[in-house]
């Protein structure tokens, strides 16, 4: 890892990532794509050893209070949490100073952060969004192979229903050729309709790649699937989005299966609940000028 200090904290979208870089080593990983201008070693974790102060001189100074996330860019529960602890600050500081929270996660050790995440949902809004891409556990320690397997991050998110805290899934990226079979996909919903969550996103069964993650993702199909590279690449040559030839009946079955588990499915609907932010507090007003 290495130290630098940031300009600021979060974007006008109120998102911010404390770490750059990850270790996790899932195969797919966009994060990799050069656009983003990573000037490191991916797996060298760029830490901002000022985020904290930023992010609390920022919320002093907001009129009015918001839902706070992260994790777009970087897993915020990547190993060196346990030391840092800079998202457990983070949501200190959200709850402190009243926002709402919401993270995107494959780690289970987001239950090491469960009383605090409980006491921000108490208040306001806490929602964890865990990604689940397949449930075969031996196909997931291959491409997702430094975290919490599917089973695990199941198990993280019935604890998560029982503290009462809401939950969404991403159901992505499905890999061509790889998970994108009906028995995964009812699988996955499956464990979502048992867990409790609210609701799961999907833009489509298949993944993107872009310079730079593209390249990874197949040195890793070569290690991994042998012939798997030549396989995609005869069938999406360099396209950026890559649908799995079964993209049309797997969303439907997709769609079908969450109408009657009864989970939201709409992309947009679930995205505007992540944003919405609530004060639970006995007769609390929101006010632009909170």
């Amino acid at each position: 890892m290495h130290f630098t200090n940031a300009k600021g904290i979060l974007s006008s979208s109120n998102g911010m990532n404390l770490y750059r870089g990850c270790t996790h080593g899932c195969i797919y990983c966009d994060s990799r794509s050069r656009c983003y201008h990573m000037e490191h070693d991916f797996e060298d974790i760029e830490v901002k050893a000022n985020a904290i102060e930023l992010l609390e001189r920022e919320l002093r100074g907001k009129r009015s209070r918001c839902m706070l996330s992260t994790g777009s860019m970087t897993d915020p529960y990547i190993p060196l949490e346990e030391e840092l602890g800079s998202v457990r600050r983070a949501l200190a500081l959200a709850h402190r100073y009243g926002f709402g929270f919401t993270l995107i996660t494959k780690s289970a050790r987001v239950l090491r952060d469960l009383e605090l995440l409980k006491a921000i949902n108490d208040d306001t809004k806490c929602v964890v969004q865990m990604t689940l891409t397949t449930c075969d556990e031996a196909l997931c320690r291959k491409i997702e192979p430094h975290v919490s397997t599917t089973r695990e991050r199941v198990e993280a998110l019935k604890e998560l229903r029982k503290a009462g805290i809401p939950t969404v899934v991403w159901l992505s990226p499905i890999l061509p050729f790889l998970n994108d079979t009906e028995e995964n996909i009812r699988g996955i919903v499956e464990h979502c309709v048992d867990t409790g969550v609210r609701g799961v996103i999907c833009f489509g069964m298949g993944l993107t790649l872009r310079d730079g993650n593209r390249e990874y993702f197949y040195r890793q199909l070569d290690r991994l699937f042998p012939g798997m590279k030549e396989r995609y690449i005869r069938a999406y040559g360099s396209r950026y989005q890559l649908l799995s030839p079964r993209n049309g009946e797997l969303m439907e079955l997709f769609h079908t299966l969450c109408e009657e588990g009864g989970l939201l499915h709409d992309n947009g609907e679930i995205f505007a609940y992540l944003s919405a932010f609530e004060d639970k507090r006995a007769g609390a007003q929101t006010s632009l000028f909170d």
